[in-house]
Parts: C-alpha cells; sequence; structure tokens
C-alpha cells in the first residue's frame, strides 16, 4: 500500500491568532482533500489533529491526489508519502511504511510533497527532485528522499526540517560570499556526480572560501556531518592522519595504522570530509584520501590545493578568477566594494575616476580575491586611484591583518606558500619565463633557459607541466597548439626572485635575441602559402616584441633592436597596426650615428608613419631614406619594399616623384615577387598616367601567381583593378573581388581595406549601389579601428562622390570638408569632379559652410556621422529597390 500523511504548517499559531477563521479554513481544507483522494481511488481512513492519514493501492494515485490537493488547498499543508507492506487492524493501518510516511512528513515545509524511496523507485513520468539521503527521526538509517515537481506547485523550499544534523564540524564562513553563484552549482553538481572533487588554482583564488560555501549548502544532504580538516598547519606529512582522525574523534585500532583506523571508521557513515590546503603534503593527503574512498562508499571528499591529488576517479575543478570583463558591473569589483566597505562604510564607485580605478586594480590583481581583498582594506587610509598607481609594488601595498592565516598575511606570503613547494629546475624556470609578456610556448621557454644546463625540450616540457599543474601557469590550448602564461601576480612575484639572483640582465637578453632571432622564420614563413601564420604569430606575439624591443633599445643592444624594429612593422603594417613603426622612428638617430646595417630598413619601415598621420615626418625619412638606399652600403630591405618609401610623396600630392623612384629601384635591378613594378604601376595611376599604367601591368598577374605568396598576388589584384577601372569596369572588379578573397583568406587588413575601397568604386559606378555601401564601410571601419587617419580620408572621399550620385548633397559636403587632402585629391580625380559639382548645385556659400562644418570635427564623431548617412542612403535604396 501506499500512504499519504499531511499536515498544516504553523497551525497552532493559526488556531491562537484566529480561532474562528482557522475553523472555517479547516473545514475547507478537509473538502479539499477528502475529494483529491476518493476522486483518485484513496482512502481516507484517519484524522490526525489538522491533518489526515490515506490510503491508496497505487502510488501513481497517492501521487496525484497529492498533487490536485495542493493546488487547491489555500493552508500551507506539508505531505509526506511512503510505500510498503501494513496491517490492517479495524479501520486503521500499523507498520513501518506508515511511520515512514509520518517521518517524510515532519520533514517537509508547508506546500510541499515529499517521498520515501520507497514510492520513488515505484513511479515513472512524474517529475522528482533527488533530496538526498536524509536521516529522519527514529528512523535507524537514512533514507533517500524526493520532492514532487508540478505545475502550479511551488518549487524552491527552505532545507527538511526534523533532521538529525547535530553532527559535523563546519562552521559559519568568517567573510560574505560574494559574486561565485555559478561556480557554488557547478561544484555541487560534481560532488554529486563524483565521490571526490579537488578545488585547484593558484594562491589567494578562494579555493577555501568555494569549498566552505559549497559544504556549507550541502549539509542537510550529509546525515553524519560536515567535516573540515585545515592542513595549512600540519608540517609534517608523516602526522596528516592523525591530525584527521584528531577532529572525528577516532583512536588507532590493534593492527592497524591511524589512517586504517581513520578508513574503518568511516564505513557507512553518509559524511562530506574537506581536507583544505592539501598542496604541501600531498601524497600524505592522497594517500589517507585514497583509503577513505576505498573502504567507505558512502563518503564523499572535497579537497583545496594548488595542483591535483592524482587519485584514480579523481574530479580536478580548477577555481577560475574572477570575472573583471564587466567593469563596474563584475564580480571583482562587487568583491572589492563589498570588502571596502568593511573598513569604510561610506565606500562608493560612484565618481567615475575612482570607478576606473578600482576595475583597474580588479583587472592588474588578475581577479584574485585575495589580493583585491587586501586592496579593498586599503581603503581605511587610501583613494583607489592611490592604490592603483602603487600597484607595481604590490607585494608591499598589499598586505593584511596579522590575525588571519600566516599564508593569508600579504599577497607576498600567499604566492611564496607555492614558490617554497617548487624545486629548484621549477623555480629556475618559473622565474625565467617571468621576463615573457603576453604568454610564450615550449620552444622560447626553453630558448631563454640559457645555460649549459638548461633542460632540453622534454625535461622542459616536464618542468612545466608540473608547474600548470600547481596553478603556477596557465596552459591554453584553444589554438591547437600549446601556449603558457602566468597571472601578473605570480610573474611579478617569479621577476623578483630572478632580479635577486642577479640573473635578471641575462635572462632579460637571451629574451630579447631569441625574438630577434624568429626574423629569417617569420618572414620565410611569410613569403609562404602559409602566411597568415605569420600574421597570427606577430598578434601573438607583439607583446614580447615590445618588450624584446624596449630591453634591447634601452641597453644600447642596437643589433637586436634593430632586427625587431625592421620585421615588426614590415608585418604590422599589412595588419593594420602602426605601433612598431615609432620603433623604427626611434632607432633612427642611433642607427644613422654609426651608419648601422640596418639603417635603409629603418628608414623603409620608418616612412610609413604617414598611415597614423606623421605625414611631414614620413617625407623626411624618405629623403633621407633614398640617400641611403642610394650609398649602397646597407642591408637590402626585406623584400625590395624600399619601393614604399616613394608613398610619401603620393601622400602630399607628388605622385610624380614616387613614379620617378620606382623607376630608379627598377633600373638597380631590384623588383622581387614583381614588387616595384607593381608599385610602378600604382604610381603612374595616381599621376595620371593611365594608358602606361596599363602597359606596365601586363604580366603582373602571372609573376604574382609563380610567388605563391599571398600578399603579392593580393597586390597585384588590387593593381590591375585600379589600373583598368576605366578601360575595362567588368575585368577590373573580378580582379578586385577576387584579390579581396585572398586578402581575407591570409589575414592581410591592409590589402583587404584597399581592395574594399577598388570594390565599393567599381560597384558604384557599374554595379550593386548596396553593395557599394557596404565595402565602403568596411574600409572606413578597417582605417578608423588601425588608426590611418590618413587612407581614412580617402575612403570616405570615395563616400563623397557615391553621395554626389545619389543626390545627398549636404552631407557629401560635410564630408568634404574633412576627407579634403593632396592624397584626396590627387589619388581620387573622381573626389574633385564630386567637390565642384556640390558646390554648382548647393551654391559655393553653403557649400564652404557644410564643408567647414567637417573640417572642424574630429575623426570619431566624424566616423559615427558617415556610418549615420550610410544606413540613412542604405535605408532610401532598400526603399526603391522594394
Amino acid at each position: 500500500m501506499t500512504f499519504l500523511f499531511t499536515d498544516v504548517e504553523g497551525s497552532t499559531r493559526r488556531w491562537e491568532a484566529d480561532a474562528e477563521g482557522m475553523r472555517n479554513a479547516l473545514a475547507a481544507h478537509d473538502e479539499v482533500l477528502r475529494r483529491a483522494i476518493e476522486g483518485h481511488g484513496g482512502w481516507l481512513f484517519k484524522h490526525t489533529g489538522d491533518g489526515v492519514c490515506a490510503a491508496f493501492a497505487s502510488p501513481r494515485s497517492a501521487v496525484d491526489a497529492a498533487v490536485a490537493a495542493q493546488r487547491a488547498l489555500e493552508l500551507p499543508v506539508r505531505m509526506g508519502i511512503s510505500t510498503g507492506e501494513a496491517e490492517l487492524r479495524g479501520a486503521d493501518y500499523f507498520g513501518v511504511a506508515l511511520n515512514r510516511a509520518a517521518r517524510v512528513m515532519a520533514a517537509g515545509h508547508g506546500g510541499q510533497i515529499v517521498l520515501a524511496d520507497s514510492t520513488a523507485s515505484l513511479l515513472s513520468g512524474v517529475d522528482l527532485v533527488d533530496l538526498g539521503p536524509r536521516r529522519l527521526r527514529d528512523l535507524p538509517a537514512p533514507i533517500q528522499v524526493f520532492q514532487v515537481r508540478a505545475d502550479g506547485l511551488r518549487t524552491d523550499f527552505p532545507p527538511l526540517q526534523a533532521l538529525d544534523v547535530g553532527q559535523g564540524n563546519l562552521r559559519p564562513a568568517p567573510t560574505s560570499f560574494i559574486a561565485r553563484e555559478s561556480e557554488t552549482g557547478e561544484v555541487q553538481a560534481a560532488i554529486k556526480a563524483h565521490r571526490l572533487v579537488t578545488l585547484t588554482g593558484v594562491g589567494g583564488v578562494g579555493k577555501t572560501r568555494l569549498a566552505l560555501e559549497v559544504a556549507g549548502r550541502l549539509v542537510d544532504e550529509f546525515p553524519d556531518g560536515v567535516w573540515f580538516f585545515e592542513l595549512a598547519a600540519v608540517s609534517d606529512p608523516a602526522v596528516v592522519p592523525d591530525a584527521v582522525a584528531a577532529v572525528l574523534g577516532i583512536t588507532q585500532q590493534p593492527g592497524r595504522s591511524v589512517a586504517q583506523s581513520v578508513a574503518a571508521a568511516l564505513d557507512g557513515r553518509v559524511r562530506l570530509l574537506v581536507f583544505d590546503n592539501c598542496e604541501h603534503v600531498l601524497d600524505a593527503a592522497a594517500d589517507l584520501i585514497d583509503a577513505i574512498l576505498a573502504a567507505s562508499a558512502t563518503t564523499t571528499i572535497v579537497a583545496t590545493s594548488r595542483e591535483g591529488l592524482g587519485i584514480a576517479d579523481e574530479r580536478q575543478w580548477p577555481v577560475p578568477s574572477l570575472d573583471v570583463g564587466a567593469g563596474v558591473d563584475s564580480a571583482a569589483v562587487a568583491l572589492f566594494v563589498e570588502r571596502a566597505q568593511h573598513v569604510s562604510p561610506r565606500f562608493a564607485v560612484g565618481n567615475d575616476g575612482e570607478a576606473a580605478a578600482v576595475v583597474e586594480i580588479c583587472r592588474r590583481l588578475d581577479g584574485i580575491p585575495l589580493a583585491i581583498e587586501l586592496a579593498a582594506s586599503r581603503m581605511a587610509s587610501m583613494t583607489a586611484s592611490e592604490v592603483r598607481d602603487r600597484l607595481d609594488q604590490r607585494f608591499r601595498l598589499l598586505v593584511g591583518s596579522r590575525r588571519a592565516l600566516e599564508r593569508h598575511h600579504t599577497l607576498r606570503h600567499a604566492v611564496a606558500w607555492s614558490y617554497e613547494l617548487l624545486d629548484d629546475m621549477e623555480r629556475a624556470l618559473l622565474e625565467r619565463c617571468s621576463v615573457f609578456t603576453g604568454g610564450f610556448d615550449l620552444h622560447s621557454a626553453c630558448a631563454i633557459a640559457g645555460s649549459p644546463d638548461a633542460p632540453d625540450d622534454f625535461a622542459a616540457l616536464d618542468l612545466l607541466d608540473a608547474l600548470v599543474r600547481k596553478s603556477l601557469l596557465v596552459a591554453d590550448r584553444s589554438s591547437g597548439r600549446t601556449r603558457y602564461s602566468m597571472l601578473e601576480t605570480i610573474r611579478q612575484f617569479a621577476e623578483e626572485q630572478l632580479v635577486a639572483r642577479g640573473e635578471a640582465s641575462q635572462i632579460r637578453a637571451a629574451h630579447s635575441r631569441y625574438f630577434a632571432g624568429r626574423e629569417a622564420d617569420i618572414l620565410a614563413l611569410w613569403d609562404s602559402p602559409r602566411q597568415r601564420e605569420a600574421y597570427d604569430w606577430f598578434t601573438l606575439e607583439l607583446p614580447n616584441l615590445r618588450t624584446a624591443f624596449r630591453w634591447a633599445a634601452d641597453q644600447g643592444d642596437l643589433d637586436t633592436a634593430a632586427t625587431i624594429a625592421t620585421y615588426a612593422p614590415f608585418l604590422g603594417v599589412l595588419l593594420v597596426n602602426y605601433e612598431p613603426i615609432a620603433w623604427a622612428e626611434e632607432l633612427i638617430e642611433p642607427a644613422r650615428t654609426v651608419d648601422h646595417p640596418r639603417l635603409a630598413s629603418l628608414y623603409v619601415m620608418a616612412a610609413r608613419c604617414w598611415m597614423p598621420g606623421r605625414i611631414q615626418a614620413a617625407v623626411s625619412y624618405a629623403d633621407a631614406g633614398q640617400l641611403v638606399i642610394g650609398s649602397g652600403r646597407h642591408e637590402e630591405v626585406p623584400f625590395r619594399s624600399e619601393v614604399m618609401l616613394g608613398v610619401a610623396y603620393a601622400v602630399i600630392g607628388q605622385p610624380e616623384r614616387y613614379v620617378e623612384w620606382c623607376r630608379t629601384q627598377l633600373a638597380r635591378g631590384r623588383d622581387t615577387h614583381g614588387m616595384t613594378t607593381a608599385s610602378l604601376v600604382f604610381a603612374l595611376m595616381m599621376a595620371g598616367c593611365g594608358e602606361e599604367a596599363r602597359a606596365a601591368a601586363n604580366g603582373l598577374s602571372d609573376a604574382a601567381e609563380a610567388t605563391h605568396n599571398p600578399f603579392m598576388l593580393a597586390y597585384m589584384h588590387h593593381v590591375k583593378s585600379g589600373a583598368f577601372r576605366d578601360a575595362d569596369p567588368a575585368g577590373a572588379l573580378e580582379a578586385a573581388s577576387r584579390g579581396l578573397v585572398i586578402a581575407r583568406d591570409s589575414g592581410n587588413r591592409y590589402i583587404e581595406t584597399l581592395l574594399a575601397s577598388n570594390v565599393s568604386h567599381l560597384e558604384a559606378e557599374h554595379g550593386d549601389p548596396l553593395a557599394a555601401l557596404d565595402y565602403v564601410t568596411l574600409a572606413i571601419r578597417n582605417y578608423h579601428d588601425g588608426g590611418n587617419t590618413t587612407g581614412m580620408r580617402t575612403a570616405l572621399a570615395l563616400l563623397i562622390t557615391f553621395f554626389d550620385r545619389l543626390g545627398r548633397y549636404e552631407p557629401a559636403a560635410i564630408i568634404a570638408g574633412f576627407a579634403l587632402s593632396p592624397l584626396t585629391s590627387t589619388a581620387l580625380p573622381e573626389f574633385n569632379t564630386a567637390v565642384a559639382h556640390l558646390r554648382e548645385v548647393l551654391g559655393e556659400a553653403t557649400y564652404e559652410s557644410l564643408a567647414r562644418t567637417g573640417e572642424v570635427m574630429t575623426t570619431a564623431p566624424m566616423v559615427t556621422y558617415a556610418y549615420d548617412q550610410i544606413d540613412q542612403a542604405r535605408a532610401a535604396l532598400a526603399n526603391v529597390s522594394e
């Protein structure tokens, strides 16, 4: 039989407060229960004060009756259901099944339907929530308890009542729990699925606090208690079993070790054991935990450690740093503010400057909760801005209360706790890897080891693996190749140790030489069908290239610095990243002073500063660079790209000088990959020599195909599409479209942007006007995102010619005021024609007024204005097409 027991929660208080109201409510309650029970084939055989007892032949009928009653009842009624054999005596039942139904009911809450496992195992098609094993009053062993979930019923209830939960030593956590809700749920799920879950992570990341929170939420799941073991104070691994036995009150049994005695005593107990800070006694803790799990199938264990225990079936759960990406709304900032208000109750992040400072603090502290809490404690006597400005000395700044655990007195203690557990080889590699910025791979780690006893690849791999397992390095495999990094707090600590050893200068020099030494390999990769890999490498290693250049330049290592300042801007420009151009500019004077072999290359790279707007400086570099290259005393410029010096002249409206420079280089026999010939075609177009440009363009595509170099091929298509734009628009559009695909596939944003402008121009005149708007938008966006203010004006000038054709005269005039430059007037004759037409249709005075509006606009507002006007034009064209 299946038995349903019910009871009104808090009925005594209701009778005392309103006896008449309770009497009426109870009459309605009785009628609802009677109809529900009888309507589902049950027999209401007893009233018990404010509740009833009913018997059913079918477990499903009992559940359906309980659900129907709960939906109709107005009083808070708790219900318990159990199935089993019972003895009928007259009009009443007796037996174990009734006792269990009564105890299950008593554990529940008003509105809740709770089932014993004896009923749940017989059901199908019923939505049940497993509430875990429960030790209920007067029952000799825990039983599995479930909650019924159904439409129209409340689902959230407090923990079950009347449980024997007096065991365990878990105490309330010392601090409030912030911003880890998702992690808490994931760890709880892991604990329900695995008998051993190890929370791993760097010191101070919050492993202990998360373990305490999860254990507190699961306390009702373990009738024999939750037990917490703090191992940080255990210095001798041999006494780990004794420390655990002392907490549990277990004595050593004759013929058994302490560990065996502990394991045996836990057999049959439904307990959660939390082993905190296992890393310094890792093997001893692992041995004890392994023995416990082997002896007791009902014990679950959570461990916290800087690395996993290495036990079979262990579920490692890396504890992440707090999120900082959401700015002031991030978890890290929420923690900072809450902890800051403990020491400064009026602290808030309402001020924009202070809010930005708090976000920066949390970001630079890697989202590590301990570091953030220590920083927040400084709010008693400092501002957030003052703390932020001192984070370079974080190990002196971030000092906490002496009442904290020893390893958490300061940020230095937290990191040193892990560092001191490393062996000499692990320490040495960690320290040396601190010179990397933005991460590193196995090859670069081996390169900076740099001593005769340095590890080979396999030995280094073992060391890196150990450092990852100990949470001092992070391994990222998302790109298909492993890349290592360390949190900035760890990096600064390791760097301090490197300096203290007196090895910092040696390792930083090795780091710089390594990245200078990558030039040949990376440029060879660039000059191949795998060109995209060279761009990806540059993007990934830019922080290291920056650090390597800075060190070499500051130390006067001109050979190393000049090498980096040659190939980094070569790649950077093609990715629309102009930062390395400044490195070449910085070295011009020291290289000129000693007539360095790389001087010609430095001038070529520096002359590209016209892109971010330093036009006169670019012309000066071009003038000087021509003389240096003409002397023939210096190393060759990569891929004969010295021809690009002439672009600076085109930018100031003197394309004929560009033509002259290209011809000079061709006369010297310098035309690697057809680059110089292609540049001549481009220069001739800008100089208005269309027939000559087309004649020179013949054969370029075949030459480019032979190189198997995606940049060269895309650049040839760009040049060809420009040269034949008027003579063969269809062929020009085909060439530009093919080149655009190649540029995108190879990752070359610079050529992609040039070709997008070409396609837009051709589509506007001969094809799809909506497509023309899409491509000119792409060109504007790429130029703006990269900071190429000079190129952006040419894209805007192209937009003006299109707007003029569409009759959008006023926005065209405003944009023209911003876009006007010697380059736009020279490179795009249609721009001059459009401006003349705008003056005619708007009138001279109106045009000048509108143009002045655009002329005084800064870049960001102009780009926003252009996007808005493009959207309006697109909408108008779409309406016409419909």
